[in-house]
């Protein structure tokens, strides 16, 4: 398999991101002047100090807009403050000036005047003060309150999951140009280029039509470029409209990390049911988010964390409620995994839980409590069966391959001498799993669309809705079309995403990218394949006399007639053949072997016979039909499945965790390009291990964020990864609802980071103060937070301080 398809511009650094594109005569740079306090009244904006600047161009506000409304659910968010603000971060003015530093320098002499105004800062105030988006929405299956009452076991907790930030490498940017006639090419790092299209036109009163929004590549997303790059792009696109002069807006990591949202923080509170032997009986969750001060993605991020909180296991009785609320933090908004994350810490804590209650290994509970195509076990509990499951064949696998059952004795005989003797170290192991739903639940974005075109040398250019952002997706499409055609995957050139290409995209995200938009070039590239086999079928029974490139020109021979080629619709429907054999890049009779024709000479043929060399396809998702009202329906195509297995070493002196071992088993159908497969669990993994243990997000009494640089920010580094890391796939042929049987990985594999988490919990429930309950612990599980449950009462002198604010 070659490589991801700009691996080699990466690593020579010839990749063109949007500030690497040559700044243009007469460009102008636009810096966003912001409010650093959480909510307040805007009392003065004055730009004079910096109007007589020579580096001074222009300053808008709200006012300079033909809208000031946007929302991608919601429209409820203005694009600049107007009166008032409702977060740290939110955008009030535009400063246009000459260069970069120029517009640091000025924004620091503009006189901004905010009065305070009362904040919401946590989940609990928002609750109290009846402050939500959206309305309450609930998800049940069999709920009865008599299977509480009489249970012979139940458990009630609380867990506490905060935000993380995104961190991609490429900061929020565009680049925006004026063109003819009133029209704006904006090139922006989004993951939603329709969106960025259809947010500027209507900010600046353009029709659709007038907006064209290019994607090259991003420097990461991760979520965070899905709604959140909107914005950024109308800043540009004011300056270049009102001006007439090209506009390039590039956020340092400082303010990007201020302005921008961050993963939804959630307070959950559980009670689960269940029986001696640890089958679950009941479960009732309330999950509580902080959405921040507008909707942004957070309502539909708090359904899927809903539909994930039964993650691999069977609930016979089970009811989720979930409330989003509003606060006056930065909107928050997609992050790998949505809210899916959410919903399964819930439940494999509550496994860890019932565990350690009932005196039994956490892997049997779990063993007691998975999907099974056994006893009806296999629907969820909002109606969906569980098709192709291999929960079962991941967790046995990851256990043997571990070593899990040998490990857990060591482990335990290990921490039983530790605390005897006094030692340090203590060691976790635990295993978690995910079933994660691959689709978006909202249906009408389960659709993509696709460009192919066959140049006379046979090489092609494609062009679909998806956009590259360091995941591969455009080497796995290249790679479903090299193998349609049999040829290299380098006669594939993946071109730049284009809404005026590919029209009404959805974005790039819900680990959907491969599945909706390889889906439709392979429909695009099936038309065209069987125009090439019904003309190869007529041109291969000709003398090469007869040839196209021999009688064309000379009209001395009849066209060959072809028929129209029909409108797949399936892409796992495979395209009439007509006998006609694509190998290697030859084309020949599957009858007649001997007599072969070079690709490119086939194609350069059909082209003097007048048969199209390009098509379109569009490609819709079939029978997603979740009823959003109900809580009830099949809500994904299907379930991208795994387990991992993890080990830490903590010191209990310092609170400092260290992953020792790893072993992840994921299934992934029938990759389509395995090292970019492995690629993506390594990368989800250990940026799932950043979210639960280092990233933590400091904010000031004003609500403004603190640790906005790596400073002060720890993302994992290469320290960090697991000394031993062990990916595997496991192999699954029988995966018939995606394009060629492979399954979606961008997504699933942060979740079974889990299991850092748990086994962080599973060492420190070895200490005697938590003989008869459970560690618990929030997310992230710092070193801070390590250290104050291994010993509670040594900061109990510290309670209240301002060391104490920031450590909790």
């Amino acid at each position: 398999m070659k490589p991801h398809d700009s691996a080699h511009l990466h690593v020579t650094g010839q990749s063109e991101f949007v500030d690497d594109r040559p700044a243009s005569q007469n460009e102008v740079f636009v810096t966003v002047v912001f409010s650093r306090i959480a909510k307040g009244r805007i009392k003065k904006l004055d730009v004079s100090p910096v109007k007589t600047d020579p580096d001074f161009i222009a300053f808008y506000t709200a006012a300079d807009l033909h809208s000031n409304r946007w929302g991608t659910i919601f429209q409820d968010q203005p694009v600049l403050a107007e009166g008032t603000v409702e977060f740290a971060g939110e955008p009030i003015a535009l400063l246009v000036t000459r260069d970069r530093r120029s517009g640091e320098r000025l924004r620091k002499k503009i006189i901004l005047q905010i009065e305070p105004l009362p904040a919401i800062r946590s989940v609990r105030e928002a609750i109290a003060a009846r402050s939500f988006i959206g309305s309450a929405r609930e998800i049940k299956r069999n709920f009865d309150e008599n299977v509480f009452a009489q249970a012979p076991e139940c458990i009630a907790g609380h867990l506490v999951i905060e935000g993380a930030d995104h961190f991609y490498l490429e900061s929020q940017a565009a680049l925006a140009y004026p063109i003819e006639d009133g029209q704006i090419e904006i090139h922006s790092s989004s993951q939603h280029p329709t969106e960025v299209q259809h947010v500027v036109a209507h900010a600046l009163g353009l029709p659709d039509s007038a907006v064209t929004t290019v994607v090259k590549r991003m420097g990461g997303g991760f979520g965070g470029k899905e709604s959140q790059a909107a914005p950024i792009a109308t800043f540009a696109a004011l300056a270049a409209h009102k001006l007439n002069r090209p506009a390039r807006l590039i956020l340092t990591k400082d303010d990007d990390m201020i302005m921008t949202g961050k993963r939804n923080p959630f307070e959950i509170d559980y009670r689960v049911a269940f029986d001696r032997e640890g089958r679950i009986l009941g479960l009732d969750a309330k999950l509580h988010s902080d959405g921040g001060a507008y909707a942004d993605l957070s309502t539909s991020i708090m359904e899927r964390a809903m539909l994930h909180s039964d993650n691999a296991y069977f609930i016979p009785h089970m009811r989720v409620q979930g409330q989003v609320c509003r606060t006056n933090y930065h909107p928050h908004t997609a992050f790998r995994g949505f809210g899916g994350p959410k919903g399964v810490a819930m439940i494999e804590r509550i496994i860890e839980e019932i565990a350690h209650r009932l005196g039994i290994d956490a892997l049997d509970i779990r063993r007691k409590n998975l999907y099974s195509d056994q006893g009806g076990r296999n629907v969820t509990h909002y109606g969906q069966v569980v098709e192709n499951n291999q929960l079962s064949i991941c967790l046995e696998r990851a256990a043997e391959a571990s070593n899990y059952e040998r490990r857990r004795q060591e482990i335990q005989a290990s921490n039983q001498r530790a605390i005897e003797n006094g030692e340090n170290t203590l060691r976790g192991l635990s295993m978690t799993l995910v079933k994660f739903g691959i689709s978006f639940t909202t249906r009408f974005l389960n659709q993509g669309n696709a460009f192919v075109i066959c140049h006379r040398d046979g090489t092609f250019q494609v062009s679909t809705g998806a956009t590259e952002m360091g995941q591969g997706v455009n080497a796995r499409i290249a790679q479903l079309l090299a193998e349609e055609f049999s040829l290299p995957r380098d006669q594939f050139r993946m071109m730049p995403t284009r809404t005026d290409k590919n029209a009404n995209t959805s974005p790039t995200a819900a680990s959907s990218g491969t599945d909706l938009n390889g889906a439709a070039a392979l429909l695009a590239a099936r038309k065209l394949k069987y125009r090439l086999s019904e003309f190869a079928s007529k041109l291969l029974e000709l003398p090469e006399s007869r040839y196209p490139s021999n009688t064309a020109g000379l009209g001395t021979e009849a066209e060959i007639l072809i028929s129209a080629a029909p409108n797949y619709t399936d892409p796992n429907e495979k395209p009439e053949s007509f006998g006609v054999v694509f190998e290697k890049g030859m084309v020949y009779l599957k009858r007649d072997p001997q007599k072969q024709i070079h690709f490119a000479s086939l194609v350069n043929q059909a082209y003097l016979s007048r048969i199209s060399l390009s098509d379109y396809a569009h490609y819709r998702i079939p029978g997603i039909e979740f009823n959003k009202l109900t809580g009830q329906g099949r809500a994904f195509l299907y379930f991208t499945q795994g387990a991992a297995v993890s080990e830490v070493r903590i010191d209990r002196l310092t609170g400092e965790a260290k992953v020792e071992r790893v072993d992840v088993w994921m299934d992934l159908g029938r990759p389509i390009h395995e090292g970019l497969d492995l690629g993506q669990v390594s990368g989800a993994f250990v940026q799932g291990m950043g979210w639960v243990t280092t990233e933590k997000l400091f904010y000031s009494k004003d609500g403004l964020l603190l640790s906005h640089s790596p400073s002060t920010y720890k993302i994992p580094n290469i320290q960090d990864t697991p000394r031993t890391f062990n990916l595997n796939l496991v192999p699954n042929d029988e995966n018939y609802a995606n394009v060629r049987g492979t399954k979606a990985v961008g997504e699933p594999p942060l979740l079974l980071a889990l299991s850092v988490w748990t086994a962080i919990q599973d060492a420190l429930k070895q200490l005697p103060r938590y003989r008869d309950h459970y560690p618990r612990i929030s997310i992230p599980a710092t070193q801070e937070r390590i250290l104050r449950t291994v010993d509670p009462d040594a900061f109990k002198q510290i309670e209240g301080s301002a060391f104490n604010e920031f450590v909790v």
